[in-house]
């Protein structure tokens, strides 16, 4: 069974297909990937490299980095606006906690889907016996242990600030930097979204001021994504320039294994869990591409929610109250690419570079830190985190960590993209099982920018909102209905005397 609302009639779109093409989203990434890699080739025949930047490089390298830091910019307060907000969306969809538990199994399963896929091919590729002798170690700038992922929950204070100095000996210069702790953020932001929902009617009044907040906080997010072009264009000329393609030669088999990897999830994977559902391939790729493009971009997960949601909610037919849940919640945990590919596929080639034989329960941890531990990685640039946590607990090298390193950005784009995607999949799949799935929407032509500013900020939205709840209640009731006529009548039955019967 469907959900269907009643939607205003959109204006007949008049442009051109020119017009249509040059302002449609899709085409200006790829346009921007494709300038962005012809600008680095440019840079690079130059002269320009990592370490001999030249104008035109480190004008691509500002234009990217500045993209990033918007995007960082606007981290911290989505996520703490958007997983107090998701939980008590909670309040408003009916057998809530049913819905919870679907969407953290499903969760599990494609995470556990996904890391068998590793380890497959780590051992059949073999890309740690593959690789190139000659690799330089490069520090790991971030070491991962149980004990530090516990205690880096327990937040040091309200908003998981930390404040680091430096002294430059040769300028007498201090220089100082803010940072959060992304864990703790959500570990805060969801102890408070629970408390709201205990206190009951007195935390109306802040629920109602963390929804308007986030909406601020999107609505600017919405003018990040808009010039989406324009930094992915300074990041892939960047990269061009920083990494080049020569770094890849001795990680190649490395490389290649990963990109497989993610292309089977989200190519096979994925398309057989929406058949198997009942769903178009199709239509769930046109859905969420605009996602996946941005994410392959920007590389972090948390960066683009917005679209995320956006796209799960209205091209792939997910009610808002759910989505609004399910999608912040697997933009922290739902790590198919940095925390069950990657770190399966790395931690085998670090074995295999090292020559250390693993063992059946080794492996068996690496499933088992890449299912539970993927919170570590928190929805930004931290697959080395996830690395370094899956290395310690299999008593390898971390000294393989920085053998990775060179070509770290250069697979992150791939990871994010899976991430994204199987951020917008696990909560259509759900919402499909459950029967709260908008069929009509799912199927429906993908027409306009996935963030278009038309309904969001209308009374429309609230009325489609408050249609699918009263649908929701009303299919709840008459599912309970139906189930207690049934245990009545089994009741009555068997309350008969035989001789009756």
């Amino acid at each position: 069974m469907s959900t269907t609302t009643t939607r205003r009639e959109k204006a007949p779109d008049t442009r051109g297909p020119v017009r249509k093409l040059l302002t449609s989203f899709g085409f200006q990434i790829i346009a921007a990937l494709v300038l962005g890699v012809v600008a680095g080739l440019i840079a690079v025949n130059l002269g320009a490299s990592a370490t001999n930047p030249t104008v035109l490089s480190d004008t691509l390298g500002k234009i990217g980095s500045s993209y990033v830091t918007l995007l960082k910019a606007a981290v911290v307060p989505l996520i703490f606006t958007a997983i107090v907000a998701s939980i008590s969306n909670l309040r408003r969809v009916q057998n809530a906690a049913r819905l919870a538990g679907q969407t953290i199994l499903w969760f599990a399963i494609t995470a556990f889907i996904a890391v068998v896929i590793g380890i497959v091919l780590g051992l059949v590729i073999q890309p740690g016996a593959r690789a190139g002798q000659d690799l330089e170690t490069g520090d790991p700038y971030a070491v991962g242990t149980w004990w530090n992922f516990l205690l880096g929950l327990i937040p040091q204070n309200f908003l998981g600030l930390s404040v680091s100095s430096s002294f430059d000996a040769e300028t007498s210069v201090v220089t100082s930097g803010v940072g959060f702790n992304i864990l703790q953020v959500i570990v805060v932001a969801a102890v408070v979204g629970i408390a709201a929902l205990k206190a009951g009617k007195k935390a109306e009044p802040f629920l109602a001021f963390t929804e308007s907040l986030l909406k601020v906080i999107q609505r600017v997010l919405w003018w990040i994504i808009r010039i989406a072009p324009i930094g992915t264009f300074g990041l892939i000329g960047s990269a061009v320039v920083q990494y080049g393609w020569d770094k890849l030669a001795s990680l190649a088999w490395f490389a290649g294994a990963v990109y497989i990897g993610l292309a089977l999830v989200i190519f096979v994977v994925y398309p057989i869990l929406v058949k198997t559902h009942g769903l178009s391939i199709k239509q769930y790729f046109s859905g969420v591409w605009p996602a996946v493009q941005l994410g392959f971009v920007s590389r972090s997960s948390i960066g683009t929610l917005p679209l995320t949601e956006r796209v799960t909610e209205r091209n792939l037919g997910v009610p808002r109250a759910y989505a609004s849940f399910a999608v912040p919640l697997g933009a922290t945990t739902k790590m198919d690419g940095c925390a069950a590919i990657y770190p399966a596929i790395a931690a085998i080639f670090v074995a295999q570079f090292f020559g250390v034989d693993l063992n059946f329960f080794q492996y068996l941890l690496i499933v088992i830190v890449s299912v539970v531990g993927s919170a570590a990685t928190a929805g930004t640039t931290g697959a080395v985190v996830m690395l370094t946590l899956t290395l310690s607990t299999l008593g390898l090298p971390l000294e393989g960590v920085g053998l990775l390193l060179a070509i770290d950005p250069i697979l992150d784009m791939g990871r994010t993209a899976v991430n994204v995607a199987g951020q917008a999949l696990v909560p259509t799949i759900v919402a499909k099982r459950e029967g709260i799935l908008d069929l009509d929407l799912y199927n429906a032509p993908r027409e306009g920018l996935p963030f278009a500013e038309d309904l969001d900020d209308s009374d429309d939205a609230d009325k489609e909102d408050a249609a699918h709840a009263a649908l929701a209640d009303a299919k709840h009731e008459a599912a309970e209905a139906a189930a207690e006529a049934e245990k009545a009548a089994e009741e009555a039955d068997a309350a008969e005397p035989a001789s009756t019967r």
